[in-house]
Formats: structure tokens, C-alpha cells, sequence
């Protein structure tokens, strides 16, 4: 089954404004009624320091309206303490950790080395077990990093299958900076996808306004049926380079993939404008 997961968590933290909390709940809300995405990543219970725009986390979630429909909600932590907090609220189905495979940006990102880091997936696995929640492990410079760090494709396959055994199902490359290029993106899923059919492999990718179609065109043709992406790109690559490097821009994916009308889409387009302005 195809998956679209919304991501206005990612696209909105990087606002220098702030985006009023009512304003959220209303683009939340729209996103859950619209029956077109499997799950919105919405929030993230993080240090209000580090990301001021998702400090009003736990007060969106308590204002949406989760009754009749079945899109389900995800929330990105950093620590054991989020991890913690998100697990208290029966609305979240889904806790997103970001599990970087370059030393440099795991310390960047978690404060945490990656021997820290699985050491927080352990727990993390566990609470979620004892929560009825599931861990999605997001794979953060799944394509490569601007650091030095040792990457290779390998490297990433496996770290999967070393995670894989902590009884994780759920898994999300992320191209953190925005170099995926097709050919990278075809062999890393068919060298994913049929050696682990139990488990669901996705991608969140970033790109350049005139490359998306290339990078999903890849994913979709080596067996991939989970996509990460967010309404008109907003987000994606605070580290990037290029400017015009951000979000998978949802709008292309549910054109591509057939999977709402065109005014659905500029419904959504109108509604996450209003939200930010």
C-alpha cells in the first residue's frame, strides 16, 4: 500500500516566524480531514531552545481533531525525555528518532554519539513496546554528508540490519543535504526491499525544484511505498549548500502518484499559505 506522510513539523521549524499555535491546529486538522495521507508528522518534543517553532508541541496535539479519520500521527524526539513525553499522549502512533551513520552529525543533531544514539534506540524500542507506539527510524545522511565522515552504501545497509534486530519495523532514508541521485537511490531500496520483506523501508527525500520527478521516479520503480514530503517544499536543508534544495514537494508526489485531484492540491497549497502568512 502506498504511503504518503505529510510533513509540516519539517516544513514548519525552520520559520523565523512563529507560527501561532491556533494556526497550526487548523493546517493540522485540514491535513487529517483531507483522506489523502497515511500519517502527518506534526511536531516534535524537543528542547524549545534548539527549535522554538515545535515549543508548542504538546498544546497542538491536544487540539486536533483525530475523530473520523484514520490518518495517524507522528512526532520526532531527540532523547529519552521526548521520547517519554510523546508516549504519553494516546494520539501519537508513531515516535520518529533521527539515527544519523556520520559521527559528526548525530553529535549535531542529538547531542549524542552513535554509540549514545543506539543506546537511546534501545530505549526507546522498549517504551514503544510498553506504549502500543511504533519506533520509525529515520536514517539522517542516509546518502551522504558534507563532513568526512565515513559513507557508503553499505555503511547505511547495515546499520538497518544492526537496528533491524531491535525489533524495529519501520525505517526512512533521509537525504539530508540533498545529494541523492537516482542511481544511489535505486541500489540502496533494492538492496533493501527484498531482503527485508517484514519491513517497511522509506524515503524522505530533499531536491532541487527541477529533479524531483527523477529521485520518486527511482523510488517508486525499485519497490518503494513510503514517501516523506511536505506542501510546497517548505523545509528540508538547513545544512544544504544550494538555496533551492528543500522538501520533496507533496503537491508533485499526489500528482505522480494519482493520489488526490487538483483541487485537492490547491486546496492544501491555499491552506498551508494561510497557516505561515
Amino acid at each position: 500500500m502506498l504511503k504518503i506522510i505529510e510533513c509540516p513539523r519539517d516544513a514548519i521549524q525552520g520559520l523565523e516566524r512563529f507560527v501561532p499555535t491556533q494556526a497550526k491546529i487548523r493546517y493540522i486538522n485540514t491535513l487529517l480531514h483531507s483522506g489523502i495521507f497515511d500519517t502527518i508528522d506534526f511536531g516534535s518534543f524537543v528542547s524549545a531552545k534548539v527549535i522554538p517553532q515545535m515549543a508548542d508541541t504538546a498544546e497542538v496535539i491536544r487540539g486536533l481533531d483525530l475523530g473520523g479519520t484514520r490518518t495517524k500521527l507522528l512526532a520526532i524526539i531527540a532523547n529519552e525525555r521526548g521520547a517519554e513525553e510523546a508516549a504519553a499522549f494516546e494520539g501519537i502512533t508513531y515516535l520518529g528518532y533521527p539515527f544519523s551513520v556520520s559521527e559528526t552529525f548525530q553529535l549535531r543533531n542529538t547531542k549524542a554519539t552513535i554509540a549514545e544514539s543506539l543506546d537511546r534506540v534501545k530505549f526507546m524500542q522498549e517504551l514503544c513496546e510498553k506504549s502500543a507506539k511504533q519506533l520509525v527510524i529515520y536514517i539522517s545522511m542516509g546518502f551522504g554528508n558534507p563532513y568526512g565522515d565515513p559513507w557508503s552504501a553499505e555503511v547505511v545497509l547495515e546499520w538497518i540490519d544492526r537496528l533491524k534486530q531491535l525489533g524495529i519495523k519501520i525505517f526512512s532514508l533521509s537525504d539530508t543535504i540533498g545529494v541523492a541521485e537516482p542511481k544511489i537511490i535505486t541500489y540502496l531500496l533494492q538492496n533493501l526491499i527484498p531482503v527485508y520483506p517484514d519491513l517497511e523501508i522509506g524515503v524522505h527525500l530533499h531536491t532541487r525544484p527541477g529533479s524531483w520527478e527523477s529521485k520518486i521516479t527511482a523510488a517508486d520503480e525499485a519497490g518503494c511505498r513510503r514517501f516523506d514530503g511536505a506542501i510546497l517544499g517548505y523545509g528540508g536543508c538547513p545544512m544544504a549548500d544550494d538555496k533551492l534544495v528543500g522538501n520533496m514537494p507533496t503537491e508533485n508526489m499526489l500528482q505522480f502518484f494519482n493520489l488526490a485531484s487538483h483541487d485537492q492540491i490547491e486546496a492544501l497549497k491555499l491552506a498551508f499559505t494561510e497557516m505561515i502568512y
